[in-house]
């Protein structure tokens, strides 16, 4: 803590932690004199229990931002990039530059937040419905979610689904075609669940009983067609249900998964101009018949109307589900991969039917010439994009390398070569001299079942002619939204703070953007050194003895840590341990995962100060000693606060034999501060999109490593395609999360950089900051709405809990109105009724500087006295601005205004917003229950927005 001795603390110029920190020496001393302290170190002294408090980090001296990308680009050297033909999931695509440089690269689209407040949500949720409608008509299915994580865990939802629905039965049937890391997740997370699993040749049909589901492949692994009806008809005649694996691009020519009788279809779409990533991020998708939308997994993005009428967009049936139904949720996901999602809905308008369509025959008649030269060799007649070989598997592997190319060895025996859009003549007939033979132009070869049914039909897939339109289009939707590039996101437990520029930078490099999940280790170098650096400052930051980055989101880090305590216990002979205590205050997504963990949830108390009910954990520890498996808890609490209890928690459960999870989001307050892993934590998820500053890209991409203590090393995720798919995974090692190695690899750099330029006296600065700032709000504003928690010396964590139920139960305004009011002021809302009904919980993070805090400060001030005015009688509830917050621009410039408040009251209440560039929303308050009674997941028509005057 040596930075912290002073009150003023000035850094060399260049330093990114100066600019990722938003107050600076002089706002730093002013807001401390404010909440009372002298110094940083006075306050962290106060807030922090001592018992809990660790040593300066070694990470070594920080880096400028660029000797970062030096380093960042000495990595990206490292790594050989082949043009690749690997196939296996993970295909060549091109990314318009158009959507490169304004949706990835752009922060009014990755600074978004998860549309939850779906009033300044508009345009990135019209981009998901658009993603949505793109899956529904290709896959010919009803109802399509707004993306989930990978294939291969979108395929163990699919199970999940199965199981959720058809409970007479516990067996599933895994097509033996199935990509084989799709295969093992599968396996593992059904296995898991209790499910007996079979890897079958479906090709003629199924057989047996107590069967709730198969998974068919189309194509298949080696790029082979079947006709799957016959497979679907016999589940569907033993009452189980028939999920088909698909591909986007292919389904462009292939006859849809609806027509041929699917109940669901999953798959990945990262073809559609999503770069390889080493793995991820890759926007997954799942669409479901309309009687299992209620099971589907995932968010769902529905129509309903605004206060005036007018079609407004807002999740649907599974908005932030787990925190309502907890472990009765359809699923853990919280963060999907909304980014990844809305890039291949604008790749789909991009290119349009007729471009897709184009491609897709592009792709295959390439496929066609090598395969006519190739001759009798070929494995497969009919195939789509993917040709497989019988032939010396090395030698051609390694002549393929030579060449510049990447291929797929099946064995010894076989390769596949797979096509993607990047593919060109040239590149057909050079892999063709690979096997001795020369291609040339051949018809197309005729696909088993050719599509009858029309794509992409919605006019929005057809609207776009030219680049201007599709700039202005994504302009028009980004300004539709808030964003942190336009303003502070305080949302509590879910840290939106700056995401450096530095770090997004390196992403798109081909050198780590182009390169394959599955490529040999010889040319992966650089990525493999970058990611094992970073689990090595994840380890030191944590305190654990390992960390694996391999969870993609987290939820799945939530999983991986749940399923590591299960298969620890299961492996020293402790089966019956499968109770895990849970806060009532924890996440929502904690007793999901526990869920699908196999884990029984029993629930904490909360003692009335916010803290772990001391007495009634000793009585549920007493009453299931022996079927312990371990607790979870968040620290700081869910509730704001540095609980002085938590090493006393940590002792008594591992006194019963239990282990600790100790929940990492809201490690943006204990970096460089304190360590779970030394005071009890055995097992954590971390956030990378939240501590670690890779952006939140309005509900993904996430990164949930886990970081466990020595004894559940050997139990940390495995590689899934290192798994033996002929026999049952040995109880003593872990299990694999995700279909690549690493997950999510390609957004890593992000956290990468963000660590290197902070340094360990960067990081430990921002966690104090991050306190200070939190502080600072409650200190500023406790007088207008009460602070429900706090800790020692009345202070609370990083982020703290406004009530407003007394002022809800005196005058009628509620959380949620004053959440819908601080629009008109400009602002994101906080965290609306978690972990509290009827409260807002508020994070400012590290990044805001004090005037920004003092423009929140004043909004919810001007927002009190709106309230005082309902409590005073000057006017009524109904009557009030709060009631009929938000309001559109043309609301207030509209000829007829009914209002009991003035028009600058409704869209100017502080003198503030009359300087800049003022934010309307583009709809009124949008009517959720309508919506619920009106279930609609795809785009409306045009007309639907047509409204008289």
């Amino acid at each position: 803590m040596v930075f912290l001795k002073g009150v003023r603390h000035v850094m060399t110029p260049a330093s990114y932690s100066d600019r990722h920190i938003g107050p600076d020496s002089k706002e730093t001393a002013e807001m401390l004199g404010s909440v009372g302290y002298p110094t940083l170190a006075a306050l962290i002294d106060a807030a922090v229990p001592e018992d809990i408090r660790t040593t300066t980090l070694a990470l070594g001296p920080a880096l400028t931002e660029e000797e970062a990308l030096r380093k960042l680009r000495s990595y990206a050297q490292q790594n050989v990039v082949l043009q690749s033909f690997y196939g296996q999931g993970y295909f060549d695509t091109i990314t318009p530059p158009v959507i490169r440089r304004n949706v990835v690269e752009d922060p009014g689209w990755y600074t978004a937040y998860t549309p939850y407040q779906p009033e300044i949500s508009q345009g990135r949720l019209e981009a998901l419905l658009n993603f949505q409608t793109m899956v529904q008509e290709l896959t010919g299915l009803p109802i399509a979610n707004a993306s989930l994580l990978d294939e291969a865990t979108a395929v163990a939802e699919a199970v999940g689904l199965m199981a959720r629905t058809n409970k007479k039965g516990n067996r599933v049937i895994l097509d033996r075609r199935l990509h084989p890391q799709v295969v093992a997740v599968t396996t593992e997370r059904a296995r898991t669940l209790g499910l007996e699993v079979e890897i079958a040749d479906v090709s003629s049909g199924v057989v047996g009983e107590s069967l709730i589901g198969v998974v068919l492949a189309y194509p298949g692994t080696e790029g082979d067609i079947v006709d799957v009806r016959g497979a679907i008809e016999d589940i569907h005649s033993r009452g189980g249900l028939a999920a088909i694996a698909t591909d986007l691009l292919a389904l462009q020519l292939l006859e849809s998964p609806g027509t041929l009788g699917a109940d669901i279809a999953v798959g990945s779409s990262q073809r559609f101009g999503v770069p390889l990533f080493f793995g991820g991020p890759h926007a997954a998708f799942m669409a479901v018949t309309d009687k299992l939308k209620r099971q589907l997994a995932g968010r769902i993005v529905g129509v309903s109307k605004d206060a005036e009428g007018r079609p407004a967009y807002r999740l649907a049936l599974q908005t932030r589900e787990q925190h309502i139904r907890r472990e009765r949720a359809t699923s853990n996901i919280c963060t999907a991969q909304a980014l990844l999602a809305v890039c291949a809905a604008m790749y789909a308008i991009w290119h349009g039917p007729a471009g897709l369509r184009a491609i897709a025959e592009r792709v295959h008649q390439y496929a066609s010439d090598f395969a006519q030269a190739v001759g009798d060799k070929v494995v497969h007649e009919n195939f789509f994009d993917t040709v497989t070989v019988e032939c010396d598997a090395p030698a051609i592997v390694a002549a393929a390398a030579e060449a510049g190319y990447l291929v797929r060895s099946l064995g010894d025996s076989k390769v596949s070569v797979s096509f993607g859009e990047g593919a060109t003549r040239e590149d057909v007939e050079k892999l063709a001299q690979l096997f001795g033979a020369t291609a040339t132009e051949s018809e197309a070869r005729p696909l088993p079942l050719p599509r009858t049914t029309e794509t992409l039909t919605h006019p929005i897939f057809s609207s776009v002619h030219s680049e201007t339109q599709m700039l202005r289009y994504l302009r028009e939707l980004k300004d539709k939204d808030l964003a942190l590039d336009r303003t502070m996101i305080p949302l509590g437990s879910c840290t939106m703070k700056l995401n450096p520029t530095t770090g997004m930078e390196p992403i798109t490099w081909p050198e780590f953007a182009n390169v394959h999940p599955y490529a040999p280790d010889s040319q992966t170098a650089g990525w493999r050194a970058l990611l094992d650096e970073m689990e090595e400052w994840l380890a030191e930051i944590t305190g654990y003895a390992k960390v694996s980055v391999q969870p993609n989101a987290g939820s799945q880090g939530e999983l991986a840590g749940l399923l590591a305590i299960r298969r620890y216990h299961q492996a020293n002979g402790e089966h019956q341990r499968d109770i895990i205590l849970i806060p009532q205050s924890a996440h929502g997504t904690n007793a999901a995962s526990a869920t699908l963990a196999k884990l029984r949830v029993v629930v904490v108390a909360t003692a009335p100060d916010g803290s772990i009910d001391l007495g009634d954990l000793d009585a549920k520890l007493e009453k299931h000693a022996d079927n312990i498996a371990g607790i979870m808890i968040t620290y700081p609490s869910t509730h704001g606060v540095f609980e002085d209890t938590v090493r006393e928690v940590c002792q008594k459960v591992h006194a019963v034999g239990g282990q600790v999870y100790i929940d990492g989001a809201n490690l943006n307050a204990l970096t460089g501060i304190a360590r779970p892993g030394e005071f009890g934590g055995d097992v954590s998820h971390l956030n990378l999109h939240k501590t670690f500053s890779i952006p939140h890209g309005g509900g993904g991409p996430g990164v949930g490593p886990v970081a466990v203590a020595e004894h559940l090393v050997p139990f940390l995720p495995t590689d899934a395609n290192a798994v033996d798919l002929t026999k049952e995974t040995p109880i003593n090692i872990g299990v694999p999360t995700s279909g690549a190695r690493y997950g999510s690899a390609g957004v890593v750099p992000i956290a990468w950089a963000y660590v290197a330029m902070m340094g360990a006296e960067g990081l430990e600065r921002a966690s104090a900051t991050a306190v200070l700032n939190a502080n600072y709000l409650a200190k500023e504003l406790s007088d207008s709405f009460p602070v429900l928690y706090t800790g020692k010396n009345d202070l609370v964590g990083h982020e703290c809990i406004f009530d407003l139920r007394g002022l809800e139960h005196d005058t009628g305004v509620s959380a949620t109105d004053v959440a819908k009011r601080l629009v008109d002021y400009g602002f994101h809302a906080p965290t609306l009724s978690f972990p509290v009904a009827g409260t807002l919980m508020v994070e400012p993070t590290e990044s805001e500087d004090k005037a920004e805090l003092d423009r929140f400060i004043a909004a919810m001030r001007s927002i009190r006295a709106e309230i005082e005015e309902i409590a005073q009688g000057s006017i009524t509830f109904e009557e009030s601005v709060l009631h009929h917050a938000p309001f559109t621009a043309e609301s207030v410039s509209d000829d007829e205004w009914g209002y009991a408040f003035s028009r600058r009251q409704a869209a100017y209440p502080v003198t503030s917003l009359r300087q800049g560039v003022k934010y309307f929303p583009p709809v009124r308050r949008i009517d959720e229950a309508f919506g619920d009674r009106h279930f609609v997941c795809s785009c409306p028509p045009p007309e639907a927005f047509n409204i008289d005057d």
